[in-house]
């Protein structure tokens, strides 16, 4: 089935240069389509007192939406039918995610299960049975690393597992686990951001993290060190205000460590599968259809004196888009216009937990 012109345009505005997923709904809500947003881009970019960032071609998505088609799999688009619930509510929610199996399992209630790359053999045990008993009640996520997130999905295969991977959902990573991979695209589901091809590199994980916990009611951490990308999906659940849960482990295996420091800080302890579905069940009622609309603003008016306050506030250190407004004293619609501006010109970074810098 040919794709429609709004889609084409919702993959180009993504895949553009300087288009983030905080700038793609901002875009979207200001200028009601994707290609209105396109349109509008350039003379944004010129008031932020920038270049043009580079647009992605329909060429280019057009080539993207036949090749996802042709792999057997398929794009979903925040905004519209079929999106997760859960993840549209986070404010970083990927625009497009590209989806090979059971789409299905988008729409029912899921638990993440993660942790460490070298964890022990007890503890690939325990996450391959606790998600083996939770599969009766809820999906299974996890990322297709090794150890504790391989035991996770072969725990859950048979009732029902989501593998979110940071590559291109054509590439195996790692490659240990490709058949293990295409086993959960036959029986579950892969969920990718990046588009086919695309190997995945160390940026692309905390970004998969986070798609991970906003998939998920919870987050239940089985081993990880303090430093660890399990402790990061842990961090992103506890503020997407969904349960962060650990198992405990001995004081005297650092691959516990992670987990006694969660727990110590006000994580759900868990010891078996009822600890977990006690813990995330009141949150359940929170699964809902997202809305399938932007609602069209009318472009803020900003003069340029307080286009120059805004950019005076701002410097190397993230400071919050919330500080911005107060400092300013202008109403939050400007400061989220002039703010935008000077992204699509190259000239700010969004960072985690709404903070902006320049770039």
């Amino acid at each position: 089935m040919a794709a429609s012109a709004d889609q084409v345009a919702r993959l180009r505005l993504i895949r553009s240069e300087s288009v983030g997923p905080i700038t793609y709904v901002q875009l979207l809500a200001r200028f009601g389509s994707a290609q209105a947003a396109l349109d509008a881009i350039p003379d944004l970019a010129a008031r932020g007192g920038g270049r043009t960032p580079r647009l992605a071609s329909a060429a280019e998505a057009e080539r993207e939406l036949e090749t996802v088609t042709r792999l057997g799999a398929r794009h979903v688009f925040l905004g519209q039918a079929g999106y997760p619930a859960l993840l549209a509510e986070i404010e970083s929610a990927p625009p497009a995610l590209i989806v090979k199996g059971d789409a299905a399992l988008l729409a029912r209630m899921a638990i993440a299960i993660v942790g460490a790359r070298n964890a022990s053999a007890a503890a690939c045990r325990f996450a391959r049975q606790l998600a083996h008993e939770l599969g009766r009640d809820a999906v299974i996520v996890s990322g297709l690393a090794r150890g504790i997130d391989s035991a996770a999905h072969d725990g859950a295969l048979e009732t029902g597992t989501i593998a979110v991977i940071a590559g291109g959902i054509d590439v195996a990573y790692p490659p240990e686990n490709e058949a293990r991979q295409r086993a959960i695209a036959e029986r579950g589901l892969l969920v990718a951001e990046q588009p086919p091809g695309v190997e995945p590199r160390a940026r692309h994980f905390p970004w998969r993290n986070r798609i991970i916990a906003g998939l998920t009611l919870g987050t239940v951490v089985v081993e990880a060190a303090p430093k660890s990308g399990s402790l990061i999906t842990a961090r992103n659940a506890g503020e997407f205000g969904r349960e962060v849960m650990a198992v405990p482990g001995s004081p005297l295996d650092p691959r516990a460590q992670g987990c006694n420091l969660l727990i110590r800080d006000g994580a759900t302890l868990v010891q078996s599968a009822e600890d977990v579905l006690e813990a995330v069940l009141p949150l359940g009622a929170r699964l809902r259809e997202p809305s399938l609309d932007y609602a069209a603003g009318p472009p803020a008016d900003v003069d340029e004196a307080e286009r120059r306050r805004i950019a005076d506030l701002l410097g190397p250190t993230p400071v919050l888009a919330d500080e911005m407004i107060r400092q300013s004293g202008l109403p939050p619609a400007i400061v989220h216009c002039v703010l935008l501006e000077l992204e699509l010109a190259g000239r700010l970074e969004r960072h985690a937990g709404g903070k902006v810098s320049l770039a």
